[in-house]
């Protein structure tokens, strides 16, 4: 890179990283983090378990993101006055030790980008996934199934857990529902780029006239309810069916009058569940998925408030259209959110997320600082 570049980009990454220190009141966070280390020192902090260890799992983060940021900015500033000496003085010698410095600055940037986008108050959550095709039959099923077949691989490459919750097998291919727990750091962070409406085109294998045919599927991403969080439900609010557990699943699935429906009556969220091997252990598998898609509500509200205080007009990304996967004429993904498009589309069916779930995330940090 050429010696101007490198400070033309260097100056932008500086200014961008005060701007992002602004807008994450780091000097708030500071005082926090010094208040919550005297507490944690206090003879009775360990009284209340599950409280002390909320805030021990906040500071830490909250200490994390502040020490990274100092971090960069230090190395920032090394490295711009290694730029300075280097205009004023030419060494080829130097100057390859920079164009490394600069690199790994980058580099750091970049992950320090993500950190702060993964530091909503659910990322660090784990995560809710359900899938649900759209009209269309068993084409439509097929393309739900292959959307599973996909987050099951994306979820297999970060090491998260999964855990399957529900699985209604399409009568000739795919699935008519299913929803999956995924256990992992930042899960609900790095999959709520997947949350929108998926669609397909493709040659379909189930025409015999080989036409082409346009499918969709609904992804829902929730963050996980955890115990410490305030949301309550009245029992009276809730109607509770049982049946008999089927679907495939072979060993998931207990074949007894185990599953459980759970219907929200206020909201009419309906949630259902059948893996576990008794009543009471779905009937609490229920309950808790019910509260996580009560958490997504609330989180919906709170930015649709936010917008209205702002005065913005955004599209309603929950249902909306978020990618397109081409099999025909010619092959291709794209994010209609970010523009961002790959042309391997087998690697991206076998859960190469990662370029998509990165441009989602930089693309939220661009809309931040715009605003």
């Amino acid at each position: 890179m050429e010696l101007y570049e490198m400070k033309q980009s260097l100056s932008k990454n500086q200014n961008k990283l005060k701007s992002m220190g602004i807008s994450l009141d780091l000097d708030s966070k500071r005082k926090q983090i010094e208040e919550n280390n005297q507490k944690m020192q206090e003879a009775d902090f360990w009284n209340d378990q599950k409280a002390a260890q909320k805030l021990i799992k906040n500071n830490n983060q909250m200490k994390q993101l502040v020490d990274s940021y100092d971090e960069l900015t230090m190395i920032l500033s090394d490295l711009n006055e290694s730029v300075n000496e280097l205009s004023s003085t030419f060494d080829e010698d130097m100057n390859e030790l920079v164009q490394e410095e600069f690199l790994e600055a980058s580099k750091k940037f970049e992950e320090f980008e993500i950190q702060v986008l993964l530091s909503g108050p659910y990322d660090n959550h784990n995560a809710i996934l359900e899938i649900h095709p759209g009209a269309g039959g068993t084409e439509a099923m097929d393309w739900a199934g292959m959307l599973y077949r996909m987050y099951m691989r994306y979820c297999e490459r970060r090491g998260f857990k999964i855990t399957l919750l529900d699985y209604q097998e399409g009568e000739e291919a795919g699935l008519k529902s299913c929803s999956v727990q995924i256990e992992g750091p930042m899960a609900y962070g790095y999959l709520k780029a997947e949350n929108g409406v998926h669609r397909l085109v493709r040659i379909s294998p189930f025409d015999s006239n080989a036409r082409r045919h346009t499918s969709f599927a609904s992804v829902e991403i929730v963050p996980q309810f955890e115990d410490d969080m305030d949301i309550e439900i009245d029992e009276k609010d809730l109607d509770v069916i049982t049946m008999r557990s089927s679907g495939a699943g072979g060993q998931h699935i207990n074949k007894t009058d185990s599953a459980v429906r759970m219907t929200h009556k206020p909201t009419g969220i309906t949630v259902f569940c059948q893996t576990q091997r008794s009543q009471l252990q779905n009937r609490e598998a229920c309950l808790n998925q019910l509260k996580s898609k009560l958490l997504q509500l609330k989180i919906r509200e709170q930015e649709e408030r936010m917008a209205s205080i702002k005065g913005e007009v955004k599209a309603n990304e929950w249902g909306s259209q978020i990618r397109s996967y081409v099999f025909a004429p010619y092959t291709m993904v794209k994010d209609l959110r970010t523009g961002y498009e790959v042309g391997n589309i087998q690697s991206v069916m076998d859960g190469d997320l990662d370029g998509f779930v990165d441009s989602y995330l930089r693309s939220q940090i661009t809309s931040d600082s715009n605003e």
